[in-house]
């Protein structure tokens, strides 16, 4: 047996063990669109699987990770989907900030930061997007001076996922007064409560809030909390960028692969399989999700995988709705009671938005892949 089927097996048996007792209630809970489900219970989860040393895997070990290869990642993140395991609360603490951190931080941040994001101590979130500036990143307003020994910020951030549990946010910030664009921004960590941070939940079509408007009004964070030289802030928020759509996306596959075989199952339980378009469409959606995996095994570019799998998702939403016929536009409960597939087709339309838009996607496909000439700016 290989070193990566022995780390399978290990987790495979070790998640069969503990997703038992309290924990077993909370199985297929939380995801996307439906991240208030039993938070507090997931954050104990969260703690559990870190106190036995399944969290940040990936990790070098001496940040407190495994040293996981890429296909024991893999297999880890499978896995983790196939038990049909709770969503993890601090994605982006272990998958985005960490790495940065690993990558491009000072000893000193390590040593705060890395063992509260390993241990779910310390939750997360990310401050990029703007009003006017969500996908265009550089044109991000957010400011913040350096006042003596700390970083005064003023600013604000939108569609800032799970803020409202978080307690640090990493902020891009203006820090160079004229600069423009690309130049003169600085990548921040700021914690959230404090008297300056003001934390507005965004009530979305599935009628829950997991994103919210942040508020920056002479917030503060110490003069050492910049991550890499002030002024180089672009060069880190894109190195986050590149570990957000990482091997993790392939235990996101997994629940696509479980959302797209119970809609087969639901076709041809109320005969919707009998309609030829159908048919072809849930084919097209299977060979979709084929070529999405082999994407992903074999590297693609990161915005080429985000574009793809987005707009994949979005489809099987629309095609979801199709196959449940008529009774899709009642609610299943009042006031606005949401089932599985309208809850999966109102969200799924943000895929195409949230963590770079797929115009902006294909504008860095063809300009920076392709080498395309640039789209003309203002």
């Amino acid at each position: 047996m290989s070193s990566v089927e022995e780390f399978r097996t290990e987790i495979r048996g070790w998640l069969k063990t503990h997703l038992s007792g309290s924990f077993a209630a909370l199985r297929g809970r939380g995801g996307p669109g439906r991240e208030h489900e039993a938070f507090a219970e997931r954050l104990t989860w969260e703690r559990h699987l870190a106190a036995h040393g399944w969290t940040c895997v990936g990790w070098p070990k001496e940040y407190g990770g495994r040293g996981a290869s890429i296909a024991e990642q893999i297999a880890f993140h499978e896995e983790y989907a196939l038990a049909d395991a709770p969503a993890r609360v601090n994605h982006i603490g272990e998958q985005l900030l960490g790495p940065t951190l690993v990558d491009h931080g000072t000893e000193e941040q390590k040593a705060r930061f890395l063992p509260p994001i390993r241990a779910a101590r310390e939750l997360w979130c990310q401050g990029y997007s703007e009003p006017g500036a969500g996908s265009d990143l550089a044109a991000v307003r957010t400011r913040a001076t350096l006042t003596g020994g700390s970083w005064v910020i003023d600013g604000q951030k939108i569609w800032t996922s799970l803020a409202h549990e978080a307690q640090w946010c990493f902020v891009l910030a203006r820090t160079e007064p004229g600069s423009r664009r690309h130049t003169g921004l600085s990548y921040l960590l700021v914690p959230l409560d404090q008297p300056g941070v003001e934390i507005r939940p965004i009530v979305q079509l599935t009628g829950t809030s997991e994103f919210n408007e942040v508020f920056f009004d002479g917030a503060v964070t110490d003069a050492a909390h910049v991550v890499g030289a002030p002024g180089d802030g672009w060069r880190i928020a894109m190195a986050t960028l590149g570990y957000e759509r990482g091997v993790s996306t392939l235990g996101q596959q997994v629940g696509f692969r479980r959302e797209l075989d119970a809609l087969v199952a639901l076709a041809r339980r109320n005969g919707a399989a009998a309609d030829p378009d159908i048919r072809d469409r849930l084919t097209r959606a299977w060979a979709g999700l084929e070529a999405l995996r082999a994407g992903a095994l074999r590297g693609t570019d990161p915005s080429a995988a985000k574009l793809y799998w987005s707009h994949w998702h979005r489809d099987l939403g629309e095609l979801a709705l199709e196959v449940c016929g008529p009774a899709a536009t009642l609610a299943a409960g009042a006031p606005y009671e949401l089932d599985d597939w309208q809850r999966l087709f109102l969200f799924s339309r943000a895929d195409t938005v949230y963590a770079g838009s797929s115009e902006i996607q294909r504008n860095i496909i063809a300009e920076r892949v392709l080498g395309l000439p640039k789209e003309p700016r203002p």
